[in-house]
């Protein structure tokens, strides 16, 4: 009798649904011609391949009481880029699995190979490419400088394989470069579709846990900026890192949109120059560059990303327009947050932008998704309607709080750091909301607290009626 064929099933690309069909549109995601006809593989359970020194799968797990398990202060590596430490919470844990995302040409492949150069010369290092060859990566960390023995280089396709070789070498530190390039013939698909993403992340995954060594995985974003892949993969792994940026600009920003060993709220600044990716130690310096005075439609904010305060500038253009619908077009905001404002701004303070073009931008690629923005925008608003500066040559000005639908201006947390960030860069005086008061606040620069946004038009010399 002949063997009956293996029963085809439909794998959407985007979140791995199965489908016993084929669909045009996917069920759970909403994507269009998304599914791809592949054959099932059927693994028995005893032919499914453990990493090497795990647990026999079957078997049971081995039980230890709460005081049994020890813990070690010294369980973190010093990547030499502070930046990157500050993101990981304060080094690279031991037995960590970290997915560092981003676009293609970033730079995630660039930092990776810096830190190789930079960490403790007693640490060995794997780095397995599936991507480049040898000579490339040769050629790539001659120039930029790295010069470290005890770095060990693979390329390899095969997941399993790069588990065997992590084993068999025992490093300290391994970098995967790129999981979405890596393949396991325990799953089915070719490499980069979900199913394949999903079970090479578990297998590295494994193998950080049984050698308790931190791992790097290089992954890919799709069209929307998410890291390609299914979700599943970022719930595996321990960190997820997200390299943002703009090509247009040097200026690149490290994020944890996971982190399980520290904040996700702490970001690195770096810019890219011909020799890699430096630091920026001081990001709000440079994003003040270039900032003219005597310009109407500009005010300083400060955001709050974690424990550190950054300034940054926000540029107004109002100018009259010729069309029916007016446009409303902001860069580095939420979406609606400009909306909001300016029917605050109608409503509460009396001006009138029915018949008036909006532009909003944000320097330097910072997205002001902090409440503590609203009134930095709004004075800068005030400022363009006006076409009077906040600043002159002599008076530079930061703003910052929340406004309510009322118009009224609400406290923000961290109100001392950023007036002493601020008097740290020369600023002359701050608008802050009046609450703030009740902090402890510097003294060597001038404070303007006010509680409506009516106030704002008195310090431009406007009453509102």
């Amino acid at each position: 009798m002949a063997a009956k064929s293996a029963k085809t099933i439909f794998v959407c690309n985007e979140c791995g649904f199965e489908s016993s069909k084929w669909n045009g549109k996917c069920p759970e995601c909403n994507a269009w011609n998304s599914f791809e006809e592949t054959t099932p593989k059927i693994i028995p359970k005893t032919a499914a391949k453990a990493a090497p020194g795990s647990v026999g799968v079957g078997g049971a797990a081995q039980t230890f009481s709460l005081k049994e398990v020890g813990t070690t202060d010294d369980i973190r590596y010093d990547t030499g880029v502070g930046e990157l430490n500050r993101v990981l919470g304060g080094g690279l844990v031991k037995g960590s699995l970290i997915l560092l995302g981003g676009e293609p040409g970033i730079g995630k492949s660039t930092l990776l190979l810096q830190i190789c150069g930079k960490f403790n010369s007693a640490l060995s290092i794997l780095y397995i490419s599936g991507e480049e060859s040898l000579r490339q990566i040769k050629l790539r960390a001659k120039r930029l400088g790295v010069a470290n023995e005890k770095l060990l280089l693979a390329s390899c396709n095969d997941a399993d394989s790069a588990s065997d070789t992590v084993f068999a070498n025992k490093p300290d530190i391994v970098i995967i470069d790129s999981i979405q390039t890596m393949h396991t013939e325990n799953a089915n698909g070719t490499s980069g579709s979900i199913s394949q993403v999903r079970e090479c992340t578990n297998i590295f995954m494994r193998t950080a846990k049984t050698l308790n060594i931190p791992i790097f995985l290089v992954g890919h974003v799709n069209k929307d900026g998410g890291i390609a892949g299914p979700k599943v993969m970022e719930h595996i792994v321990d960190a997820v890192l997200q390299f943002e940026g703009d090509k247009n600009y040097t200026y690149r920003i490290l994020r944890a949109a996971k982190n399980r060993y520290g904040s996700t709220n702490e970001i690195g600044v770096f810019e890219m120059t011909d020799s890699g990716l430096a630091e920026v130690p001081n990001p709000s310096k440079v994003m003040l560059e270039g900032r003219a005075p005597n310009i109407s439609g500009n005010c300083v904010a400060c955001v709050m990303e974690g424990s550190r305060p950054i300034l940054t500038e926000v540029q107004a253009l109002v100018t009259k327009s010729t069309a029916n619908y007016p446009a409303r077009i902001g860069t580095g905001l939420p979406f609606g947050r400009l909306g909001i404002l300016l029917a605050v701004l109608e409503k509460r303070a009396g001006l009138y932008f029915s018949r008036l073009d909006v532009f909003v931008n944000i320097i330097g690629g910072i997205r002001l998704d902090e409440p503590a923005g609203d009134l930095s925008l709004a004075v800068a608003l005030i400022s363009a309607v006006y076409d009077k500066p906040i600043d002159t040559e002599n008076v530079s000005t930061m703003a910052f709080g929340e406004i309510g639908l009322g118009g009224e201006i609400r406290n923000v947390p961290s109100a001392a750091g950023r007036i002493r960030e601020a008097e740290r860069l020369g600023f002359s005086r701050c608008i802050v909301p009046k609450a703030c008061l009740n902090e402890k606040l510097p003294k060597g620069i001038e404070i303007i607290p006010i509680t409506h946004i009516n106030e704002v038009l008195g310090i431009f010399g406007v009453i509102h009626t």
